[in-house]
């Protein structure tokens, strides 16, 4: 999510500064890339890392790259919202759903 909100140039970047501790979901601290974000959690930038360059850099293109309809960002504040879990159609990355079903069922 802080890839798709804008936080971060790509998803690697965005692994390794929430592994650095930079954000926050619902106030709490976070540092686990993996961590599961449901629907109406808030995502924000730690007071500290607002000054961050690769953060800021990242919030400055994100009007070219946009931010996906489920999700709501507030550049401003430096916050970001899940509005709702994204539909099939809404997903950009390409997925073969076949293969995923052919690796589980072996």
């Amino acid at each position: 999510m802080v890839y798709r909100l804008g936080f971060a140039s790509s998803r690697a970047e965005a692994r390794q500064l929430v592994l650095h501790g930079h954000f926050r979901v619902n106030g709490r601290k976070v540092t686990i890339p993996s961590y599961e974000v449901r629907q109406g959690d808030e995502i924000t930038v730690r007071e500290k890392s607002r000054g961050v360059p690769r953060i800021t850099e990242s919030l400055e293109a994100v009007d070219r790259r946009g931010v996906p309809a489920w999700l709501e960002l507030d550049k401003g504040n430096f916050t970001g919202r899940i509005k709702a879990y994204p539909s099939r159609e809404e997903l950009t990355l390409p997925m073969q759903e076949q293969l995923i079903v052919e690796l589980y069922s072996k």
